[in-house]
């Protein structure tokens, strides 16, 4: 149970794993009206409304974070029972199958079928505010102009599956930039750092929460 109702703020946890970028995740939800704690403790990230696993830096050592805490298993049984969880950046790549960066292929979370690779293009990181393209009836971009910008860093990120509703991203190849399947929703892109336009959609996805 989440333990949230009318007029309760939705609790929300950061999972610590020892990534970085916690506390401006933290703040970016607090800013949107959620309850955040951060924190590695299991039980708390398996009750709350909402839980977001973050990342930054190389799929290998955000997969060895996330096992050293022993949090693969609570975020599968989340989304196997339908409990919303967000990842960001590196923490949505490793809800993939597969890693593949420098010839080193690390097993993900495996929650969403494919692999991660390095972008076919010819400046690499992707750095800076880009365009996306949602599906139509997106939740996480409701409300917000085609033409909105939001911010990445990364040199690698998974394919694209349009029919599956994936938000798809343009750097030297198509990616995808955001994933909605259910109540699992990830963005390649850091929410927390895009202003405005990410603002809302942390809004947008805080909404969804039941």
């Amino acid at each position: 149970m989440s333990g949230d109702g009318p007029g309760r703020r939705p609790r929300v946890v950061v999972l610590d794993y020892g990534s970085g970028n916690l506390r401006s995740a933290e703040r970016a939800l607090a800013r949107v009206g959620a309850d955040v704690t951060v924190t590695a403790d299991l039980d708390v990230a398996r009750g709350a409304a909402g839980l977001v696993v973050p990342g930054v830096g190389a799929y290998a050592a955000c997969m060895a974070g996330i096992d050293a805490v022993g949090a693969a298993p609570v975020v599968r049984e989340r989304v196997a029972a339908g409990r919303p969880v967000l990842g960001i950046c590196v923490g949505m790549q490793v809800l993939y199958e597969l890693g593949d960066e420098h010839g080193v292929r690390t097993v993900g979370l495996g929650v969403i079928p494919g692999e991660v690779r390095r972008l076919a293009a010819d400046i690499l990181p992707h750095m800076g505010w880009n365009t996306v393209a949602p599906p139509a009836g997106s939740i996480l971009f409701a409300g917000l102009p085609a033409d909105t910008r939001f911010y990445f860093v990364h040199s690698y990120a998974a394919k694209a599956d349009p029919a599956a509703g994936d938000t798809v991203g343009e750097h030297g190849e198509p990616f995808a930039a955001a994933v909605e399947r259910g109540a699992l929703a990830a963005t390649q892109f850091h929410p927390e750092k895009s202003g405005d336009a990410g603002a809302h959609l942390l809004a947008n996805w805080l909404g969804s929460l039941v």
